[in-house]
């Protein structure tokens, strides 16, 4: 994909009557999607839809990065 457009090359958008339904839709809809030929951050929201925190709603705006430095230091 040429640097000249938006990175965006799709969107994932899932809904159900409450968030555990949405939350195993999003799990499924992941495992299903497919993008060939480029590197995407499917994994990295598998992964966060399988977090705890997140699970459970304990989250706050700078969670994110905080989960991001978390997983690079264990990795490590």
């Amino acid at each position: 994909m040429p640097p000249y457009y938006d990175s965006m090359i799709g969107k994932l958008i899932v809904y159900g009557t409450t968030r555990e339904r949405c939350i195993m839709r999003l799990r499924r809809a992941l495992e299903e999607f497919v993008v060939e030929g480029m590197k995407t951050t499917i994994p990295l929201h598998q992964a966060l839809v399988r977090d705890e925190e997140f699970l459970r709603g304990e989250y706050t705006i700078k969670w994110l990065e905080q989960w991001l430095e978390k997983q690079q230091v264990a990795a490590e």
